[in-house]
C-alpha cells in the first residue's frame, strides 16, 4: 500500500458529479484541485450497506473540509453511471457535494495498492496529500468497518499546523515545542 511521503499516483477517472440533467458526469484529473489538500477516501462498492453510511458522512462534513483547502474524492471500482443511479436512489447520497470517482479499471486502487487480496475491491482506504501531492496520512480499514470522519478531520487539521501534535490533539490546543 502507498503511505506516507509517496507522491500520490496520476490518475484521469470519470465522475459522477451531479444529479442534474447534462451536468452528471465530469473527468476529474490529480491536478483538478491543484494547490488543495486532497482527502481521497475509497470504499468496496456501491449499493452495499457500511459505504453509503460513510459517504453520507462526508458529503454533511464536506463543509468542514471546504474550510480547511481540501477537496472530498470519493473513490471506487463502480463507474460512474452505478454510482449516478446510486445517488439517484439512496436519499443520504442524492446531494453528495463531492465528485464519486469511477475507477472502472482498478488502475488507482491497485497503484494505491488498497485492492482487498481475495475479494478484488477496494479496501476502505483514506488518503490526506498534501498541495504538492504527496501523501501525508494513510489509513485502511477492512471491509466490514467504517471509518470515522472526526479522525480525519483531526488529522488534517494537525497536518496543517504543520507543528509537532500530541496524542489526541484538537484544533485550537497548543501544539509541541521542542526544548
Amino acid at each position: 500500500m502507498m503511505t506516507v511521503g509517496h507522491d500520490f499516483p496520476a490518475f484521469r477517472l470519470a465522475a459522477a458529479v451531479s444529479l442534474e440533467p447534462g451536468k452528471h458526469f465530469a473527468e476529474i484529473t490529480h491536478r483538478s484541485h491543484a494547490g488543495k489538500w486532497l482527502v481521497v477516501f475509497a470504499w468496496p462498492l456501491d449499493f452495499t450497506f457500511v459505504c453509503p453510511t460513510e459517504i453520507a458522512e462526508f458529503g454533511r462534513r464536506n463543509a468542514e473540509f471546504v474550510d480547511r483547502d481540501a477537496q472530498v474524492l470519493g473513490l471506487s471500482c463502480d463507474s460512474e453511471f452505478v454510482h449516478l443511479a446510486w445517488r439517484q436512489q439512496h436519499p443520504a447520497l442524492k446531494d453528495l457535494p463531492f465528485p464519486m470517482l469511477a475507477d472502472k479499471k482498478r488502475e488507482l486502487c491497485q497503484a494505491l495498492g488498497i485492492l482487498h487480496p481475495k475479494e478484488g475491491v477496494p479496501l476502505r482506504a483514506t488518503f490526506l496529500v498534501d498541495p504538492q501531492g504527496v501523501i501525508r496520512y494513510a489509513s485502511v480499514h477492512d471491509l466490514d468497518v467504517g471509518r470515522n470522519v472526526d479522525e480525519v478531520l483531526r488529522t488534517l487539521d494537525a497536518l496543517q499546523t504543520g507543528e509537532l501534535c500530541p496524542c489526541n490533539w484538537q484544533k485550537g490546543q497548543k501544539t509541541l515545542e521542542v526544548a
